[in-house]
């Protein structure tokens, strides 16, 4: 079983979600789909559980070696997430992950930055949990249809016959009839289930009409087009416009609906046609006519019958015909009856509902008759349906990532065996037009600035974290195998990141003897890693935190696979307790703007120690404040 390889899934677990699910195949779709939310619905797996699921399955997760790595991946993959159409697409982009190879997808991506193919109505399929009249009736129990619809098993002393009581049935194996009556299906035993249940099988290409159509008109190509070859399906088409043309049962519903309003009004215009051809006709009597009327009462009335009983019938007849063509649409006979011949003339109820039940089992008919011929067709499409839709979500996925490397004019980098080195890098989150900055560090970067371990010291403000998460975003996006936000990069190939965020302040000695194990640690290992950290001797007081930075610089220095950005303000104090050199970068505040801003160089300069900034700050304090204020923070100014 696959799912108990994952970190943290035990057979309980594993048990447990593949019973929700049906079978662990269907798990691990829903976790290489990033569908998260549906995996938290199992009792007992949170979200936070299910996207941790999700992030081994979809990738390297040992590569984000920190909670603040895996911040800024979420962070990342939301940013492209939000480029998507489509929201199945924008859900599996957020569990894109870091790969050991990527090469396959460095090459698939490249393609995709070249096409600018948008992908719209796009959708995972679905399949909506509904209840059929439709009764299987199979001596082997089929268990994933009895959620959909009734399964019996017949006994010995059963034969078909006991079971037309119901007027849609399944018929699975020995025993069936060998005429079927109207609405049976019969099938032998192992038969496809979207051919038991055919209802299913077409409400299920009813409900992903949208998505399908897509797999009919996709285009051809070279470059990135080519991904589409394996996963189109022009004969789908018809088949889906037939599905969508109810012309049949909606005819002869609507017959259905205007049979009784239409016999009404032709009970009607009968009476109107004969009232109207009776109005000039005059009766004579002769003397002998009025005698036998006397003798014979009924004499008068067969002659008064005579005389309208060719208006009468006339108009049934009229009546009838406009009957006859409305039922002829669907292809019913009329009866020439309908219309009862003694004055008043009225329609005959019961040869109107005989007409009527004819219709409804009509309509009961040709559904059952156009959903088995549907199901016929459709059921060995289905798979290759299912599985170009999920491979649609994943090529969409791609073609996202291009348009948001094409948008933000990224590059995909050069692969290296150490270091970083960037040029004209930009931060993606800054919320402003960011300063392109460049920066290397390793054997990836310009001759003299190839060294394995540096300092970045500066200003306050000046951009010195921003440069450890851009360096951060870089590493992330090429391990996935992603163009990175930049003019050119060069990236080393390394086994995790570490990014270690600036501590909250001084810790208790439990905290910070854990902090330490944690930090040695990191640096001993002789894994291929990037670390970028940020001010760690704010983990202790100053004179300590240098010390123990020192100490930590020498052991990721002793282990040439290991690259290491420091933060600190501290560095001439980390340089005097290391007893050497250590390369110092710093990004430098030149001075205030006429708006009172940072005038700041973002790219770090190389060997030079940057000054911080709270001169400038007070200076910019003494313009801003007045009063006592302005007068304490001159009186500061004046000790720099």
């Amino acid at each position: 079983m696959v799912l108990k390889t994952l970190p943290g899934v035990g057979l309980g677990l594993a048990g447990k979600l593949t019973e929700h699910f049906g079978s662990e195949h269907k798990v691990l779709q829903l976790l290489k789909e990033g569908q998260t939310s549906v995996i938290a619905e199992v009792e007992g797996v949170s979200l936070k559980r299910a996207e941790a699921l999700a992030r081994a399955i979809n990738g390297n997760e040992g590569f984000l070696a920190t909670k603040e790595s895996r911040r800024i991946h979420k962070e990342l993959v939301a940013t492209i997430a939000n480029n998507a159409v489509n929201q199945s697409t924008k859900t599996r982009l957020k569990s894109l992950m870091p790969l050991k190879d990527f090469s396959l997808r460095r090459e698939l991506i490249q393609s995709a930055m070249d096409c600018d193919y948008i992908i719209e109505n796009l959708s995972l399929p679905v399949e909506k949990a509904q209840h059929y009249e439709r009764v299987v009736v199979s001596r082997i129990l089929l268990e994933n249809l009895k959620r959909h619809c009734r399964v019996l098993i017949p006994s010995s002393e059963e034969t078909w016959k006991d079971y037309t009581v119901f007027k849609q049935v399944s018929w699975i194996g020995e025993g069936a009839p060998i005429k079927p009556p109207e609405g049976w299906v019969i099938l032998p035993e192992g038969a496809n289930e979207d051919l038991i249940l055919p209802e299913k099988c077409v409400a299920w290409f009813e409900n992903n009409e949208k998505s399908l159509r897509l797999l009919t008109t996709l285009p051809a190509g070279e470059g990135f087009l080519k991904q589409f070859n394996q996963i189109r399906i022009p004969s789908l088409g018809p088949l889906l416009d037939e599905l969508s043309d109810q012309a049949d049962g909606e005819a002869i519903n609507d017959v259905r609906d205007k049979l009784w309003p239409l016999a009404k009004k032709l009970e009607q215009q009968i009476k109107a046609e004969v009232d109207e051809s009776m109005q000039n006709v005059k009766l004579d009597l002769s003397g002998a006519d009025m005698l036998e009327a006397l003798a014979d009462t009924g004499a008068l009335q067969r002659k008064l019958a005579r005389q309208t009983s060719d208006a009468i019938t006339l108009a049934i007849e009229t009546a009838t015909d406009e009957l006859a063509t409305l039922l002829s649409d669907v292809g019913v006979r009329c009866p020439r009856n309908i219309f009862k011949s003694e004055w008043p003339t009225k329609t005959d109820r019961s040869i109107l509902d005989k007409i009527d039940s004819e219709l409804e089992d009509l309509f009961k008919s040709s559904q059952s008759e156009r959903l088995v011929s549907l199901a016929r067709r459709l059921a060995p499409l289905k798979p290759k349906c299912e599985s170009g839709l999920r491979k649609l979500v994943e090529l969409d996925q791609w073609l996202t990532i291009g348009r948001w490397a094409r948008d933000i004019d990224a590059v995909m980098p050069e692969i290296c065996e150490h270091g970083i080195a960037i040029k004209g890098g930009r931060h993606l989150m800054l919320g402003c037009e960011p300063d392109p900055v460049d920066y290397g560090l390793g054997n990836c970067a310009n001759q003299g600035d190839r060294q394995s371990i540096a300092l970045l010291t500066g200003a306050n403000s000046g951009g010195k974290t921003t440069m450890l998460e851009l360096l951060a975003h870089c590493t992330i996006l090429a391990h996935m195998g992603l163009p990175v936000p930049a003019h050119s990069a060069r990236i080393g190939r390394i086994e995790s990141l570490h990014v270690l965020a600036k501590a909250g302040g001084t810790q208790s000695a439990g905290a910070l003897e854990q902090t330490l194990l944690q930090l040695a640690d990191v640096v001993s290992n002789k894994n291929s890693k990037l670390i970028l950290a940020d001010e760690l001797e704010a983990i202790t007081e100053p004179g300590a935190g240098a010390r123990i930075i020192a100490g930590m610089l020498e052991a990721a220095e002793n282990h040439p696979a290991t690259s290491m950005l420091l933060v600190t303000h501290l560095a001439p104090s980390i340089i005097e307790a290391a007893g050497k050199k250590l390369r110092t970068d710093g990004i430098e505040a030149s001075g205030l703007d006429e708006n009172l801003e940072l005038i700041v160089d973002r790219t770090p300069k190389r060997n030079h120690l940057a000054r911080s900034t709270p001169e400038l700050i007070v200076r910019r304090l003494v313009e801003r404040s007045q009063g006592e204020a302005k007068n304490v923070f001159a009186s500061i100014l004046n000790r720099f």
